[in-house]
């Protein structure tokens, strides 16, 4: 399509008619990402209040169908590569996060535990360095007085504020740990996330939420006790990250929900379902 023509589509959009409305609407979104730019422009340049909120309608579901996409191509392609998968859902509402610009935070954070680690460091010592550099150099801790709040599961703020809740606190530690090579694992605990530390010579829980402090399995069994919830074998093993992007997704929705957002609470319902039906 010619730019003359796109942009006689996009001066159509503040239509009474609501046919033609929606007929504009559908070859614009027909476009993709390609159609946002001109929509832009058209938004900023425009007096008008009726065209500048259809346009932003109209941006916001490009988006969001382009990010479901990338949900897509993430279950097919990329698992492996979590902190991609939690950047796509901090795309819901950042769209112009830059991966590149979340790597090289994180990558701050990995090297100032990289240049730390010793190869033969004894199990509960590596777990102590990681807590050493997460909690006492970088100050991360859990946002108790804010828990429910979306920012918590967006992972450049939580990186940014060194506040989140359980479960990204969890997947920073975990990514570091991961890259290092140790045997740490996420684990679906009901209520509280946590990660497992697993190997020939230890077994051992990771409360993230908790400033790194290590529990075994009868504590866990303890805890389902209290909650007075039969334990499964899921509370005890390793997740895939498939599992952790979907929890990702239904805290969201949660903290959209107690918003009363619940048009946005819907949206990432549709990235959950994805997951789900990969899964």
């Amino acid at each position: 399509m010619k730019e003359t023509e796109l942009q006689a589509l996009i001066a159509l959009l503040d239509d009474e008619d609501e046919a033609v409305y929606q007929e504009v609407s559908n070859r614009l979104l027909s476009l993709g990402e390609r159609a946002i730019p001109f929509l832009e422009r058209a938004w900023e340049t425009s007096p008008n209040p009726l065209l500048q909120s259809r346009i932003e309608d109209l941006i916001h579901r490009v988006q969001f169908e382009s990010l479901k996409e990338d949900f897509r191509a993430w279950m097919d392609y990329e698992q492996d590569n979590l902190l991609k998968g939690m950047w796509l859902l901090a795309r819901y509402q950042y769209p112009d996060l830059s991966f590149e610009d979340l790597a090289q935070e994180f990558n701050r954070l990995y090297y100032d535990v990289w240049f730390r680690f010793r190869e033969g460091l004894h199990p509960l010592d590596q777990i102590q360095l990681l807590n050493r550099v997460f909690f006492k150099e970088w100050k991360f801790t859990g946002n108790t007085q804010n828990f429910h709040a979306p920012s918590n599961n967006m992972i450049h703020l939580v990186l940014e504020s060194r506040k989140g809740n359980p479960l990204t606190l969890c997947v920073l530690y975990l990514l570091v740990a991961q890259r290092l090579n140790l045997p740490v694992y996420g684990v679906n605990l009901p209520v509280v996330f946590v990660l497992l530390y697993r190997s020939r010579g230890l077994e051992c829980y990771i409360n993230v939420f908790n400033q790194g402090s290590v529990f075994v399995r009868s504590d866990i069994e303890d805890y389902l006790k209290q909650l007075n919830v039969k334990p499964q074998v899921t509370f005890f093993e390793p997740c895939t990250h498939a599992d952790i992007l979907a929890r990702a997704c239904r805290n969201l929705i949660f903290s959209f929900k107690e918003l009363g957002e619940t048009h946005k609470a819907e949206e990432v319902k549709q990235l959950l379902d994805i997951i789900e039906h990969y899964k």
